[in-house]
């Protein structure tokens, strides 16, 4: 029998691999068997979440570190390609989000706010917020820390066309909305090391903090993103709003994935990381 907070660590790790956020079927072992490609070792612990990632868009515009800088704990350094900082939403859906042992599976839309920090021996990225759309995720998640909120969210394909609403609907929170139609337009390809490709979307680390000096850290793992240029029609996007951020008015960089297995390892405080 699990305590609560035993089954609040598990049910976090779900909506965090977002990141941070697999049918029973999931193959554990085999994601984890590929790992030429980390940057750092594989944790010695056991992952404790499995998940599967479907139809992600990554949208990523350049930022100025003196605007994100504020916005960041000083604890963590700014991470930057050729000097910018990069801030990104990245809508997606999850499915098969369980526990390890525990066959009770999850399925929920997720859309997150980034950027990438660094600290000694880790870049990764940092999540300003995460709308879902599971009550239960969220409360988890906010449990121990981390900026997640209720949102009313709808996902629909339409051949190779994804369209995705979410409105935030968060009680006492700054109201949010994204309303986007994206396919892919090329082949898949693996991004080459040293690319800025590469740079915005190989992460296996990731930090998040509802208060300042909280801050809290977490392991991930997947096989190497198959990224594809995206069309994107963007109708609306107040996302970085409530960070009282504005993004630029060009277009941002857009890459789809279809598909990505992942595993991920307890939330803990970033002290208590090793």
């Amino acid at each position: 029998m699990l305590t609560r907070r035993e089954f609040l660590e598990l049910s976090v790790g779900a909506t965090m691999a977002g990141a941070f956020a697999a049918g029973c079927g999931l193959s554990g072992p085999a994601v984890t068997d590929q790992i030429f490609h980390r940057p750092w070792p594989l944790p010695q612990s056991r992952w404790v979440l499995s998940m599967r990632w479907h139809d992600l868009l990554f949208l990523h515009w350049p930022i100025r570190p003196e605007l994100i800088r504020p916005l960041i704990p000083s604890l963590l350094e700014l991470d930057t390609f050729d000097g910018w900082c990069w801030i990104a939403v990245v809508p997606f859906r999850m499915t098969g989000v369980r526990p390890r042992y525990v066959p009770m599976p999850l399925a929920f839309p997720e859309l997150n706010v980034r950027t990438y920090v660094k600290a000694p021996g880790r870049s990764g990225v940092w999540f300003f917020s995460l709308d879902a759309a599971s009550w239960i995720s969220v409360r988890a998640a906010r449990w121990f820390g981390l900026p997640y909120y209720d949102a009313r969210m709808t996902v629909q394909l339409g051949g190779d066309t994804v369209h995705y609403q979410s409105v935030r609907v968060h009680k006492r929170a700054v109201s949010a909305e994204f309303n986007a139609s994206y396919k892919p337009t090329a082949p898949a390809y693996h991004s080459t090391p040293g690319t800025l490709d590469h740079w915005l979307t190989e992460r296996y680390c990731l930090y998040g903090a509802r208060k300042p000096g909280d801050v809290v850290y977490g392991e991930i793992h997947h096989p190497p993103w198959e990224l594809q240029p995206a069309e994107v029609e963007l109708r609306a996007n107040t996302m970085t709003q409530p960070i009282g951020l504005q993004l630029p008015a060009s277009n941002p960089i857009s890459h789809f994935a279809r598909y990505q297995e992942v595993v991920a390892w307890p939330i803990v405080p970033i002290d208590q990381n090793s």
